[in-house]
């Protein structure tokens, strides 16, 4: 129940944190594209992307000392806690600074990825800036890891969109007064050391053994142990940035720039909606970790089957939801100018849902330790999205690039996942998870066609459309997902766990109410 109880905590704050993190990044993208326009949306996309690469200094560090945090924190072994936090801040203290160094470099070179350079002031300067914020986003950050490895990620949750909504306003203020790019990406560094600097400051009160600072050497083989698993995790980290994180690069250098301004807004929405279902899983990460260090195979895989289960009904939802709703959406919010056609809205889609329906399979591969045992699969399919990619934009331009993310993801994640999760973590085989897998996909694709075809007949006026296709989007694929699984022992469990959390607010009220 403690991990059940955490991850609840987890999951709560995350979804009320993320919907108002939403709503202000919402209003104040109207606010860019308003006062800064087009290329300039563009142009924090691409950075915003390079950016991301240069994350590749962080080499999977992170996930592998957390994974072997774990352990400690269950057994309450603060000296080897006090010996993890010290190796992590050594390290992530020259991550920041190899970032910086690498980053500042690259400067002289932006003429080579930005296809017809925009007519921008201080076009280096902006980079510079985007370098410095995802430097300094490494220091004092190391402490967030040993609450979220200890299943508080709610704390750090709160922190991380308390400073989110204070200074995406502050942004907002300014963007009106001043209309200068500049200054509103200095706000946006001044946000990332104020985060820091608080999940830093809370994590010393939880944990004071953190200021003792304990010389505590470090075990040889532990050392082996946590080396081999950053290494594992480096080529995962490696391949899943270069798959995921250069959509803008390659739609800058081989179609335009104003493409990744279109796209960017698109971006905007499924990288909201993709930081929601991070923080479901993420909020699940640290329990799963105990489990394994605590529960046999069975009890593992029976909550695996409950998590992915979860996994359909949210994306069975999000990409009904997305495929009748984006264009739409995106018309009242921007305009038509500012549409693709539905081919690519499609395509976009299609990947979302091909990389959400992995992520249950990645927390447990996560949690139980088994990136190892596939650690080259991410090379292989960065290499095989690279190539597809280049060679599918030159024939189907902005098409091509999602339809070769598509290829490499199919042709390898799709079963290379569950074949490690399920031989080395379940020890069972691998038609156990295509069942699954296949019995999903036939309802979501049945709740897709169902639901866009009646979407299609709503010709009303263009507001009281987009709120029809809302309701349907709502009723017809819950509906569906109720009526299908409504006896199953997945559905009960989370019906059970739902009331219970229902009865035990009830109570807190009540008890509240009594003591006023």
């Amino acid at each position: 129940m403690s991990r059940t109880n955490n991850s609840i905590r987890n999951l709560v704050t995350a979804i009320i944190g993320q919907g108002l993190g939403f709503v202000v990044s919402f209003i104040a993208r109207i606010f860019f594209i308003n006062t800064l326009g087009r290329e300039y949306l563009g142009l924090n996309g691409l950075f915003t992307n390079i950016l991301t690469l240069l994350s590749l200094a962080e080499l999977g560090v992170g996930e592998a000392i957390n994974f072997s945090l774990y352990k400690p924190l269950a057994e309450n072994d603060t000296k080897k806690c006090a010996m993890l936090m010290q190796l992590y801040k050594k390290v992530y203290n020259v991550i920041g600074i190899l970032i910086l160094l690498i980053g500042i470099s690259l400067t002289p070179f932006l003429h080579l990825i930005i296809k017809n350079m925009p007519d921008i002031p201080y076009i280096e300067l902006i980079y510079i800036l985007f370098v410095v914020n995802t430097a300094v986003s490494y220091f004092f950050s190391y402490k967030r890891n040993l609450i979220i490895a200890d299943q508080k990620r709610y704390i750090a949750t709160f922190y991380r969109y308390l400073a989110h909504v204070i200074f995406t306003a502050i942004e907002i203020v300014y963007l009106i007064f001043f209309k200068n790019f500049i200054g509103y990406v200095i706000i946006m560094i001044i946000a990332t050391l104020s985060d820091n600097f608080m999940v830093s400051r809370k994590a010393e009160k939880m944990y004071p053994f953190l200021k003792e600072n304990q010389k505590v050497p470090l075990d040889e083989e532990f050392k082996k142990s946590i080396l081999k698993n950053t290494k594992a995790m480096m080529m995962h980290k490696v391949g899943g940035v270069l798959v995921h994180s250069t959509d803008n690069i390659l739609l800058s250098s081989l179609v335009s720039l104003d493409s990744v301004g279109l796209y960017s807004n698109y971006y905007f929405i499924i990288n909201a909606l993709n930081t929601v279902a991070a923080h479901v899983f993420n909020s699940v990460t640290a329990s799963i970790g105990n489990m394994f260090v605590v529960d046999n195979e069975k009890k593992q895989y029976e909550v695996f089957k409950n998590i992915y289960f979860m996994n359909f009904w949210l994306f069975c939802f999000i990409i009904v939801s997305l495929l009748c709703l984006f264009n739409p959406f995106i018309e009242l919010w921007l305009g038509k100018d500012f549409l693709f056609s539905f081919d690519i809205v499609c395509m976009i889609v299609i990947n979302f849902y091909v990389l959400g329906m992995r992520k249950t399979v990645i927390t447990f591969r996560e949690a139980s330790g088994l990136f190892y045992k596939d650690r080259w699969k991410s090379i292989v399919e960065a290499t095989i999205n690279l190539v597809a990619s280049i060679i599918l934009a030159h024939y189907f331009q902005t098409f091509g690039v999602f339809l070769g993310t598509f290829v490499s993801s199919v042709s390898t994640n799709l079963w290379i996942e569950p074949l490690v999760l399920y031989k080395y973590g379940f020890k069972l085989k691998l038609r156990e998870f295509y069942k699954l897998y296949i019995k999903y996909l036939v309802v979501t694709l049945s709740c897709c066609l169902l639901t866009y075809y009646l979407c299609s007949l709503v010709t009303f006026g263009r507001v009281l459309s987009f709120i029809i296709k809302v309701l349907l989007c709502l009723l017809i694929p819950n509906t569906v997902v109720v009526l299908l699984f409504r006896k199953t022992k997945e559905y009960i469990y989370f019906k059970k766990l739902i009331k219970s959390f229902y009865r035990r607010i009830v109570k807190m009220i009540g008890r509240k109410h009594e003591n006023a």
